[in-house]
């Protein structure tokens, strides 16, 4: 088993999204923000999360993610695997190199070692570390306040095509 970038910059993201989904769900721009990951690459990442059901989407405004499990529930192991490409496989041609084996048991160690850590306890020591604070409350783009009101403009023309024809306008001829 190998740690590609895409395992590690999953591995970072779910812990910013487990430190922070008690206040609703993450948007992945606040998580691409903070973690210096672009939404298309964290768009990528999410799809293979979600489709290993560790996470779930909502939509519309307020939308974003949220664990799919509990997160002792969810292993380094899990998030990795649902990331990177398939494993690779080992090498039978005659004349493969003699530690294949060797290679072979190092990625199950790796992957058992992965399996053992959840991400709970990354949570918790991110936790114990400090760190910058955690917003409970999810920050939102503010609306933009309404234009204040112009002063009424009076039209000195007739405002139908009745009064036109009655001479109630002061359209001068």
């Amino acid at each position: 088993m190998r740690i590609s970038t895409k395992g590690r910059f999953a591995v970072n993201a779910m812990i910013d999204l487990a430190l922070r989904e008690a206040a609703g769900p993450v948007a992945l721009a606040s998580i691409g923000e903070r973690q210096g990951i672009s939404l298309s690459y964290l768009e990528q990442l999410f799809g293979g999360l979600r489709v290993a059901g560790l996470v779930q989407s909502s939509r519309g405004p307020g939308g974003g993610y949220r664990l799919g499990r509990p997160a002792d529930a969810i292993s380094v192991a899990d998030i990795v695997l649902a990331v990177d490409e398939r494993e690779p496989v080992p090498d039978n041609r005659p004349g493969a190199p003699a530690t294949a084996a060797l290679w072979l048991q190092l990625a199950q160690v790796m992957r058992d070692h992965m399996a053992g850590i959840s991400l709970a306890s990354l949570v918790a020591q991110q936790r114990e570390q400090g760190g910058p604070p955690i917003d409970e409350v999810p920050r939102r783009r503010p609306i933009a306040p309404l234009p204040a009101a112009a002063t009424t403009v009076r039209a000195m023309a007739p405002n139908s095509v009745f009064a036109l024809g009655a001479g109630g306008g002061s359209v001068n001829r």
